[in-house]
């Protein structure tokens, strides 16, 4: 039987808990809906029902044995678009994903190329990433999720035009601590990260990016499924599996920084943001507060934004997608 916490970490984010006016940080969470799909090979999964099996208007289909289908920017643009990659939590759904974090049509008007990949499958049947080494391959399938992201954003540069100084990554939970390895291995290539309730490598040691990327990292100080202070995953995954520990929020953008040559202390802005549509701080609906790293290396800016009283699935504002839009455009390679 699962614990409460891990009844939480797997839960799919319901569309109903968007439109709550609970005065709580903690969306309600449903257990994701078994199905009649076995689970299939980590090796060499079959699509899950959420996977489209085919391509309509303005839609590309890539990804071999993991495929996921491309949403192309509307009209017949031949300037070379933006690429955002968006990844799901541990247990979630695609559909559920793409749905709670809404970008679509944000990343529509800008003129964005928008992809929803699938993680495999564990043996309980929940959909995974393997990010750092606390989240979440916890049976040790060891899949090569860096080499399957990387190789999707080549494909896709080869059936549309791709702009190589912004390609950007956003992730929830396990989708966030997926962004930051990709951050890690494959600096090269993403040009910003935006990690919502997630976390970077605990050892420092054990990511080296070759050259700086740009780290938003958004994080409510209720969250307790993904600590904001850190900690680790030891209700969740199979009994006696290791839980290496991770960072907390605050210590995941002070190891950004360091990688990316900005100063060590983060500077706090008068301004804050409204990102949790139910909680209200001293500035009324915008509740959120900014802390950015300062004198960095060139594409190696660093933000924090902690929603105080903030859980896990923060029931996300109108504005949100917006301003995570801005965030990234204004953030390519340099």
């Amino acid at each position: 039987m699962r614990s409460r916490a891990q009844t939480a970490f797997l839960g799919a984010i319901t569309i109903l808990a968007a439109c709550s006016t609970a005065p709580s940080g903690n969306p309600p969470l449903s257990p994701v809906a078994p199905t009649d799909v076995a689970p299939t090979s980590i090796s060499s999964p079959s699509p899950s029902p959420d996977a489209e099996g085919s391509a309509g208007p303005g839609e590309v289909i890539v990804g071999g044995a993991r495929p996921v289908t491309v949403r192309l920017p509307s009209g017949n643009a031949t300037e070379p678009a933006p690429l955002l990659i968006m990844l799901h939590g541990y247990g979630d759904s695609t559909a559920d994903h793409r749905a709670y974090f809404a970008l679509d049509r944000y990343a529509g008007d800008a003129g964005m190329v928008v992809v929803y990949p699938e993680g495999t499958r564990d043996r309980d049947g929940n959909l995974l990433w393997n990010g750092t080494d606390t989240c979440c391959d916890f049976y040790g399938s060891g899949v090569d999720d860096v080499a399957y992201l990387a190789s999707l954003v080549a494909e896709i540069g080869r059936n549309t035009p791709i702009d190589v100084k912004r390609v950007y990554l956003v992730g929830h939970s396990n989708g966030g601590f997926m962004s930051y390895r990709m951050a890690c291995e494959q600096a090269g290539v993403f040009a910003a990260v935006v990690s919502l309730a997630g976390a970077t490598f605990d050892d420092d040691a054990d990511c080296a990016p070759s050259e700086p990327v740009a780290i938003l990292e958004i994080h409510g100080t209720a969250d307790d499924v993904i600590r904001f202070a850190g900690g680790t995953l030891s209700d969740i995954g199979p009994p006696n599996s290791p839980h290496p520990a991770y960072p907390g929020a605050k210590e995941t953008v002070a190891s950004w920084a360091a990688y990316n040559g900005c100063a060590s202390a983060l500077t706090r802005a008068s301004e804050t943001l409204d990102i949790d549509a139910v909680i209200n701080g001293p500035n009324g609906p915008k509740e959120t507060t900014i802390e950015t790293a300062t004198d960095c290396d060139p594409g190696g800016h660093v933000e924090l934004w902690t929603i105080p009283g903030g859980g896990h699935g923060p029931i996300l504002s109108r504005t949100f997608g917006q301003l995570v839009i801005d965030f990234l455009l204004a953030h390519p390679k340099p």
